[in-house]
């Protein structure tokens, strides 16, 4: 049986090979679009701090032991 495929997940994907396909899979080339991106825009394409701070805490944080 073939399992039903996330159109959301399926955009992404999409998304993703359009990126790779236009900077022919450099990843230094695409992260130096993103910082021009970023520079021009006046704001970050991606900030872990604020999306972690966006998130409700839900559960209490886990104790590390190295």
């Amino acid at each position: 049986m073939r399992q039903r495929l996330d159109p959301i997940i399926e955009e992404l994907h999409e998304v993703r090979r359009e990126i790779a396909k236009r900077f022919d899979g450099d990843i230094h080339r695409i992260a130096e679009d993103a910082r021009q991106r970023q520079a021009r825009e006046g704001r970050p394409v991606w900030n872990p701090k604020a999306a972690s701070e966006a998130l409700p805490q839900t559960r209490e944080p886990v104790e590390r032991h190295g």
